[in-house]
């Protein structure tokens, strides 16, 4: 009877293996995005873990449950305190438009004369009324209640995973180190340490973006005299670490804020106040997009200003807004994988040095020639 089985039928099993694999996550695909949602917002709140360990005697595990109910707690309960306050502000905001669609009213009750023809725009502002006040929920209901059930169903799957990621990664890391072959699962925990380090840098590179868009645009906003220019701002600095969509949103608001209560002190009206805000944003946002992000996120992994861009740009287009979230340390971790494979197939030492303390077990690595 053979214990082993022969290098024909291994080979034949791996390849059925491998097909089943890639036909299962076919099949789930659907599950991708919420999990790396899940391992996202994880690897964020790492260094928060990391950080009580080492001020404290907790576990791993103990210290991600500090941090992961605290940071949930505060998921909930900021949210429904701010709730009250934002129901309060969208009528006084509504009210505040309706007074600004009758004086637009008033003053397009008159045919405009262009080329001899009359143009009637005050036609266009009772519908423009109706869209703005009438709420579209009660018209679908059951639309509705099928879109907040899935999308409570996603954010259950997304808070439960990323608890598990959390709380059981250096049970998970272990895991799929030992699904390598053991004369490579040394080379496996220097990889995971050099592209641990990549992320690592990636973030403490967003942290740094954040900061100096916070800080730019609240001293811009505060200048020329916009409204609540402290929280607009920190809040563009929180938001950019969405790509564009992020402070597209706030500006958004910040837009509609100028538009309803004008400048603090600019002599002008509020809708060419409101033009000058969109306007200073369009500047900002492309010295942002063109220059300062790939210019910090270059330097964080050590990859080209050219490449970050066209990368962020390409994901943008081609992918998501999480795929732009995530491309650049995605390209850096293969770059990392890639020079690895490169020295391995030139039969050179795959790391730089050859023995080295892992960061994660505190063991001596050793590379396998």
């Amino acid at each position: 009877m053979k214990t082993q089985w022969s290098r024909e039928f291994r080979y034949f099993f791996a390849t059925l293996a491998l097909i089943l694999f890639f036909w299962v996550a076919w099949q789930v695909r659907v599950m991708f995005t919420p999990l790396i949602v899940a391992a996202l917002i994880a690897y964020l709140l790492s260094p928060l873990v990391h950080l009580l360990m080492r001020h404290s005697r907790l576990s791993r595990k103990a210290a991600a449950n500090v941090v992961f109910f605290i940071a949930l707690t505060l998921l909930i309960a900021v949210p429904a305190a701010l709730t009250p306050i934002f129901l309060s502000e969208l009528d006084t905001l509504m009210a505040d438009l309706n007074a600004v669609l009758n004086q637009l009213q008033e003053v397009f009750k008159k045919p405009v004369e262009i080329g001899g023809f009359g143009l009637y725009f005050g036609q266009i502002i009772p519908g423009l009324r109706q869209t703005l006040t009438q709420n579209p929920m009660m018209h679908d209901a059951l639309g509705t209640l099928e879109i907040a059930s899935r999308g409570g169903a996603w954010f259950l799957v997304i808070v439960i995973s990323a608890y598990y990621f959390m709380v059981d990664w250096e049970t998970l890391r272990e895991w799929l180190i030992g699904l390598i072959a053991p004369d490579y699962q040394q080379d496996a925990r220097r990889l995971y340490k050099q592209i641990r380090a990549v992320w690592m840098s990636y973030l403490r590179g967003q942290v740094t973006l954040m900061l100096i868009v916070g800080v730019v645009f609240t001293l811009i906003w505060a200048a020329i005299g916009l409204p609540y220019a402290l929280v607009i701002g920190l809040l563009t600095g929180l938001f950019s670490l969405v790509p564009d969509v992020g402070p597209l949103a706030v500006t958004a608001l910040a837009v509609l804020v100028a538009l309803i209560q004008g400048s603090g002190w600019l002599p002008l009206s509020n809708l060419a106040f409101a033009v000058l805000v969109a306007g200073i944003y369009a500047v900002l946002i492309n010295i942002k997009n063109i220059w300062l992000r790939p210019y910090i996120m270059g330097r964080s992994v050590n990859m080209h200003e050219g490449l970050v861009f066209v990368a962020i740009i390409a994901a943008v287009i081609f992918t998501s807004v999480l795929g732009a979230l995530i491309i650049v340390p995605v390209l850096a971790s293969l770059g990392v994988l890639g020079t690895y494979v490169r020295r391995r197939l030139l039969g050179l030492s795959p790391f730089d040095n050859p023995a080295a303390l892992d960061v994660e077990t505190g063991k001596t690595v050793v590379s396998n020639q």
